[in-house]
């Protein structure tokens, strides 16, 4: 999928036509922008729409696309080309936490370090959005889900928290739960509410 700036001004995801595994250990996530970003391909591009001359004049508008895993995302909404590319490597970390799977074996699944500090002292999963964690740990997360066959009761074992706050984690997150019930639809399973 290839679509021109135009049609794109207004698209703040990503295009997921393919989902892609990762199996081979690398992460993304871990990078730094400077190096996320040198994975990637970025275009520059004039945005339409309002927000004055400058942004008519300038190529503001950024365009990423993650180097042979079929990830896009862009941004448009700043007159910044400095503040879209910003948030472009912001929702770029977003689409591979949704996108890009690790296959994780249940039987020897342990939580990272990092999604046990995640955790308050109760074992309740407690991590915002703004959090330069939660693409990490959405990701983890989504692994874990994905490895109990979509069964959140099993998922929540494994990761050391109840169903009810891998459900509460989830539902808080308008792409995180659309992406859960497109797994579980895909699996032949009801989705959340």
């Amino acid at each position: 999928m290839n679509p021109s700036p135009d049609s794109m001004a207004v698209m703040d995801t990503y295009d997921t036509s393919t989902p892609k595994s990762q199996p081979d250990g690398g992460d993304y996530l871990l990078l730094s922008d400077a190096e996320l970003l040198s994975k990637c391909e970025m275009d520059t591009y004039r945005a339409p729409g309002p927000g004055g001359q400058k942004r008519n004049k300038t190529d503001s508008a950024i365009r990423l696309r993650l180097k042979g895993m079929g990830l896009m995302v862009i941004a448009t909404e700043s007159r910044s080309q400095h503040v879209n590319r910003a948030k472009a490597l912001r929702r770029m970390r977003q689409a591979i936490a949704l996108e890009l799977r690790r296959p994780i074996d249940p039987d020897s699944y342990d939580p990272s370090p990092m999604l046990t500090g995640c955790m308050d002292r109760g074992g309740k999963l407690k991590l915002g959005r703004k959090d330069q964690r939660y693409p990490s740990a959405v990701r983890e997360i989504l692994d874990v889900i994905t490895g109990c066959q979509m069964r959140l009761s099993d998922a929540g074992r494994l990761l050391g928290i109840t169903t009810a706050n891998l459900s509460g984690f989830i539902s808080k997150d308008i792409k995180l739960r659309a992406k859960v019930n497109q797994l579980r639809k895909e699996a032949g399973v009801k989705p959340l509410h």
